[in-house]
């Protein structure tokens, strides 16, 4: 069993009393690999040191919807370097937040379109934040994805992460070329329409993630989050879907790999 989590924020403060433990302990529960995803400058940064200290870490950069009003062009100069280290795989996390709306919405769109022909130029998949902004969100995608039908991003643009939208979203973005990654909520008794979503994915655009700190699955729900959790998570989509969990984790580590171009190192030879 060799799972990748494909979205953490590892670099938290929340683990900065027993961050080796966690990562050990995610190893011993059969994680191979995790994305650390950044937010902000600094914590773009902290992943990125992250990946050069830990063999099982992989980085992606850039501003979260939240932080939209900090990009401007030293910032994004900055994101530029930071991309060119040898283990950041993703530009990300980045997209709309019209839940919390800690950024103005015209702020976000336009650091959400920056990236994504940042990304583009980059030639690396984009890490996908949405909350309660589904069609503006695909939207952008759309038109953004129409610049890249002879990219070799072409069919990996990206991941929708913690995804929260409906079966026609899920579709919609799978024709564009992206996958959808599952979190905890799927393991939540009330999770119906998720659980129903996940039974109907195809297998070869599904990823698994945890979000931690955030979003711990059941049993651990309301705590902490961590990495080894994602394998509870992978336990509940084997579930719901009929499917043996040595199948479903060996197709979502597959996907990972292909995805974020994942080679040497702790993950092995990269997927073609």
């Amino acid at each position: 069993m060799n799972l990748i989590d494909t979205h953490v924020h590892l670099d938290s403060r929340q683990f900065d009393t027993d961050r080796q433990a966690v990562i050990d302990r995610a190893r011993a529960a059969g994680v191979e690999g995790v994305i650390n995803a950044g937010g902000d400058l600094n914590s773009s940064r902290r992943a990125v040191a992250l990946a050069a200290e830990q063999e099982m870490i992989y980085a992606a950069v850039g501003i979260h919807p939240h932080n939209a009003k900090e990009l401007d062009g030293a910032a994004l100069a900055a994101l530029r370097e930071l991309a060119q280290q040898p283990k950041v795989v993703a530009v990300g996390e980045i997209g709309l937040d019209f839940y919390r709306d800690l950024s103005p919405r015209s702020v976000q769109r336009r650091a959400f379109q920056a990236q994504l022909a940042w990304a583009a130029r980059l030639g690396k998949p984009v890490i996908i934040h949405d909350r309660d902004a589904h069609d503006e969100v695909m939207g952008m995608l759309a038109n953004w994805a129409t610049g890249l039908k002879n990219s070799p991003l072409n069919g990996r643009l990206g991941v929708l992460h913690t995804f929260s939208g409906d079966m026609a979203m899920a579709e919609q973005a799978i024709d564009l070329g992206f996958y959808i990654s599952i979190s905890g909520p799927v393991t939540y008794k009330n999770a119906c329409q998720l659980a129903d979503i996940v039974r109907a994915l195809p297998l070869s655009r599904l990823l698994v993630e945890t979000d931690c700190p955030f979003l711990a699955p059941h049993p651990h729900r309301g705590r902490r989050n961590e990495p080894a959790y994602v394998r509870l998570v992978a336990e509940r989509i084997a579930t719901l879907r009929g499917t043996p969990f040595d199948g479903l984790v060996g197709a979502t580590t597959a996907n990972a790999k292909r995805l974020f171009g994942l080679s040497n190192n702790a993950l092995g030879e990269e997927v073609a």
